[in-house]
């Protein structure tokens, strides 16, 4: 784990998952004063057009934003390549020595688990700090 004041770090897409996490972690580095890392990532490298990636980097942006109004420390780190977005999470949380991963959790099938994955279980498993897992209701 970080030092005191080391970032925390939140898995956002535009989802209502997503929402989740950013909002619980917005509360979260605010009590702690601690800086966020917010990672956008998305499968895609060359496959994603630009219209798609502008797309994501002003939704990000605007999630950055709603945190900088609330006087937080922000950096954005936006990946676009072909890693799955647990390895990039805990990537940038070793490399940031984040205290904190947060993430939104969303209910799926056992099927649903079976043939896509689960990104949640590899990040509560591999992750190199504790995780706050944000169900969304």
């Amino acid at each position: 784990m970080g030092a005191l004041g080391s970032p925390l770090v939140v898995g956002y897409i535009d989802t209502p998952e997503g929402a989740a996490a950013v909002d619980r972690a917005i509360v979260e580095a605010k009590h702690r004063g601690a800086p966020l890392v917010i990672v956008n990532s998305q499968r895609g490298g060359a496959s994603l057009d630009r219209d798609a990636a502008q797309a994501l980097e002003s939704d990000v942006e605007r999630v950055a934003a709603r945190a900088r109004a609330e006087g937080i420390e922000v950096r954005v780190r936006q990946l676009v390549r072909d890693s799955d977005p647990a390895t990039d999470l805990i990537s940038v949380a070793i490399e940031e020595d984040a205290d904190l991963i947060v993430i939104g959790l969303r209910r799926r099938s056992p099927v649903g688990k079976l043939i896509l994955g689960s990104n949640a279980q590899s990040v509560l498993l591999d992750a190199p700090c504790p995780v706050l897992a944000v169900k969304v209701p």
